[in-house]
Order: structure tokens, then sequence, then C-alpha cells
């Protein structure tokens, strides 16, 4: 009997592991350094008068601990409990898990190209490069018959529009101040409109907080139940832009509380339901070598290609941080979420080959 229950549980793994995701949500969070994701808080960066906006004591009472790992749980609880328990987390340098920006530019659009199309094109050098010429994964997903008309994607930043190549794709990309619910917004569309056009704007025009993008997607979860949902918050970008670390790391610490609550929702519905797959990751890196251009990246900062990713659902094999020597890119990203939902990723430019997940 009990070889059995063994042999039976053995078989529902395997069956379970090998299962495909119906759904997918991708998520990323621009420019957040793996050193902070796995190392928690930098001290160094803490105790600078020149980073800590004269409030270091508020920074270490909320997320200082002596060890490692208590530190990345502070900063990131839901990352370092639930996805570690359910999934696969790369990029921690210090035990040889390498990711890495495969274009030379190491800022934004390249990146955000390079993620959504596997191809890290040298002529996508600008943030104001103009609409996307390459057939996104998302592009992709909404012309196939499973997906049409289920594909969607917000963002904190205007440029998407552009990266994602709204007009030619039929994606619908509700980016920065656009309003969502079109001409018949709903009270709670009409409310989230109403708050972003008011709000504070630090960013000025260009790009609104990521508390807009997050409720403006998580209504649309709610509401279009879409197949594959892409959300991109920018904060823990400007922030270190503006060399405001306690921001910086504030704005970690309310994403990885923001991706708590997708997931606890998709796991509450049953459209979604040990259905859906959550892959997360970052456009580009930044400095550490130097500790002072930890607010920066681009090609001329030695460091900024260092990326990472964390991804958990059906089809992805429970392996928690992986600390094994390997290199990753991400011209990879593209093939290896299509992967997760069981398709191929094809268009007319090259594309990185896919991770194996479910290995």
């Amino acid at each position: 009997m009990k070889k059995l229950l063994i042999l039976l549980l053995i078989c529902n793994t395997k069956a379970v592991l090998a299962q495909k995701a119906e759904n997918i949500i991708i998520v990323t969070t621009d420019g957040l350094r793996w050193q902070e994701v796995f190392g928690g808080m930098d001290s160094a960066i803490a105790n600078n008068k020149k980073f800590n906006q004269d409030d270091s004591t508020a920074i270490f009472k909320k997320y200082w601990s002596g060890g490692t790992e208590a530190r990345r749980r502070k900063l990131m609880p839901f990352l370092w409990s639930t996805v570690q328990a359910n999934g696969q987390l790369y990029g921690n340098r210090n035990f040889g898990s390498k990711v890495d920006n495969a274009n030379r530019y190491w800022f934004s659009y390249p990146g955000y190209n390079e993620i959504f199309t596997g191809y890290p094109d040298t002529a996508i050098n600008s943030n104001s490069f103009p609409p996307n010429p390459h057939v996104t994964l998302l592009e992709f997903l909404n012309n196939q018959p499973a997906y049409q008309n289920k594909v969607a994607a917000f963002g904190a930043w205007n440029a998407f529009d552009r990266i994602l190549n709204e007009g030619r794709s039929r994606v619908p990309v509700y980016a920065a101040f656009d309003k969502v619910g079109g001409g018949t917004p709903t009270a709670t569309e009409q409310t989230i409109n109403l708050l972003n056009h008011d709000a504070y704007k630090p960013f000025g025009e260009e790009e609104c907080l990521d508390v807009f993008t997050h409720y403006g997607a998580m209504n649309y979860l709610q509401t279009k139940k879409p197949k594959v949902l892409y959300i991109a918050y920018g904060e823990t970008d400007e922030w270190a832009h503006s060399g405001q670390y306690r921001d910086y790391l504030n704005a970690a610490n309310m994403v990885d509380k923001w991706i708590q609550d997708i997931w606890n929702y998709v796991q509450s519905d049953p459209f979604y339901k040990n259905k859906t797959a959550l892959f997360f990751t970052v456009d580009h890196g930044r400095g550490d070598i130097d500790k002072n251009q930890w607010t920066d990246h681009g090609s001329n900062i030695k460091d900024a290609y260092q990326i990472w990713f964390a991804a958990m659902g059906p089809g992805i094999k429970l392996k928690g941080e992986v600390k094994s020597d390997q290199q990753f890119y991400q011209k990879q990203f593209a093939q290896t979420i299509a992967g997760i939902l069981g398709l191929k990723y094809t268009a007319t430019h090259p594309i990185g080959e896919k991770i194996d997940l479910n290995q």
C-alpha cells in the first residue's frame, strides 16, 4: 500500500510539472538591482548622506538585519517566501548564477525590446526610438487563436506604446497617463483615471506613479480576464536616478506586495487558479563596483548589464534560489515565456533560445 501511494505521488508530481500554463502574468520593475533582490538593503548606500534622504534611521529600522537572507526577506517578503517555495530565482552572482543583458546599451528601451523580442537589436539604441519594428512576443501571442484579444499591457512609462507597438500589434497598452476603460469607463475606471490625472507627477508627463499602473492592471485582470498580462512598474528606476535610496527600497517593497496581491487573486479565481504562471524580471541593472554609481546604468557603468529573473507556476519545476554556476541572457526570456505556455515564438528576426524551467 505504501509503495502504491508513493508511486501515485510521484506520478502526480510529474504530471503537475509537465503541465503547461494556460495564462501568464509578466512583471517588470525597472532597474531593480540584483544586489538588493538577493542581498537586501545595502548598508554602505544607506549610510551615505548623499543617498539616504537624511533618514538612515528609518531605512535601517525597516529593512536592516544582520543576515543576508533575513534582509532580503524584509525587502521582498513575497519573493522570498511564496516564489522561492514554489518556483525558481536566478541571478545571485555570489553563487555563480549569472543573468545578463545581451544588448550592448544597458538601458530601458533596448532592455524591454530584448525581453519581448528575444533579439538585442543594435539599431534600437535610444529611449526615444520609434515604434518597435519587430513583432514582440505579446503581438505574436495576440495573433494566436487561443490568445487573440486576450493580451494586454500596463506600464508606468509612456514609451511602452512604442516598445510594444500598440498601433500595429493591436495589443491594448495602457501607458503612463492613458485613460483606462476607453470611451465607456466603469465607475472604478473613472476613479482610477481621475486620481491618476490629478495626482502629484514627480516624473513629469512621461511616467505616472506605480500605484495607478498597478490598480489599472488589477482591475483589468479582475474584469477582463486576460490570458496574458504584462505589468511594468517604474519607480525603482526613477528613485534610483534621483539618488533617493529610501524611496527606491520602498518602491521595491511595494512592488513585492502588489505581486502578492495579484497572486492571491489569481489563486482565488477559478479562471486562473493553478493554471497561471508568473514571470518577474528587470530591463537592466545598475552600478555597484563603485557605490556612487548605484544610481546609474548604461554602457559606461561597468556592471549595469547584470540582471535577474524569477518564475513560478505550472510547468516550472520547484528549485527555489538557483545557486549553480550558469549563464543566461535576457534575449532568452521571450522564448522561455512562450515555452511556459507550451508554445514556440516565431518571428522574422533572431530569437534567443528557451531556458527550460521544467528540467
